[in-house]
């Protein structure tokens, strides 16, 4: 097992409520998230950017 750690960019949700679980499903596809934070957001392009740690199996 090893750990990465990731930047993403997930497309703003409608519903703030919302946007935890597409940030969760974006990062899924790149291993199991460990921890997250967006670090920035984008309101011109409608775009949080994400950076995460993750693992995969080796």
């Amino acid at each position: 097992m090893t750990t990465h750690f990731i930047s993403a960019e997930i497309d703003l949700t409608e519903s703030p409520a919302e946007l935890p679980k597409a940030i969760e499903k974006e990062l899924e596809k790149r291993g199991e998230p460990l921890r997250w934070a967006v670090s920035e957001v984008d309101k011109e392009r409608e775009v949080v950017r994400v950076e995460a740690v993750v693992t995969q199996e080796d």
